[in-house]
């Protein structure tokens, strides 16, 4: 049964968002409460609507077991707002985009991805995008943290 509705936010929807959904997506099944959650991740641009994740953020998830081939980056829509319980953005910028477009009254609902890693609260998920091999890397070891955290909140 669903007790969770999660939506990562970034950009592009093409490095970090589709990272943080992929693990939670892993560490969920490895706890056994995949069931308890329904996962997803979009952008607030439309950049890159349709495509597959940057091929260097699926190498790197893929050397740690996440296999994001299947996700295809989309762009947050107004219905979004309703149908999650958490909408978490990966950046400040993300979320003051995300705080124009939803109905005041479910504000409640946004916050940053990195709320929820401990010692890492209201810190941002850098993007990787125009970095080094590194800055993919370090995006995953944030990913893990948060949905490490997101596990013990919501599904514990």
């Amino acid at each position: 049964m669903i007790t969770s509705k999660i939506l990562f936010v970034c950009t592009g929807n093409i490095c970090r968002s589709p990272t943080a959904e992929g693990v939670m997506r892993v560490l969920a099944r490895q706890a056994g409460c995949t069931a308890n959650f329904l996962l997803d991740s979009a952008g607030t641009h439309d950049y890159h609507v349709g495509e597959p994740p940057d091929k260097r953020t699926q190498q790197a998830a893929l050397r740690r077991g996440y296999d994001l081939s299947s996700q295809r980056a989309r762009q947050v829509t107004a219905e979004d707002f309703v149908r999650f319980d958490r909408i978490l953005a990966m950046d400040l910028r993300n979320l003051s985009l995300l705080r124009e477009r939803c109905p005041r009254d479910l504000h409640g609902k946004l916050t940053l991805f990195l709320d929820y890693a401990e010692g890492h609260e209201g810190n941002e998920v850098p993007d990787p995008y125009y970095g080094g091999p590194n800055g993919f890397e370090h995006v995953l070891d944030l990913a893990e943290a948060g949905a490490r955290g997101l596990l013990k909140a919501f599904a514990m």
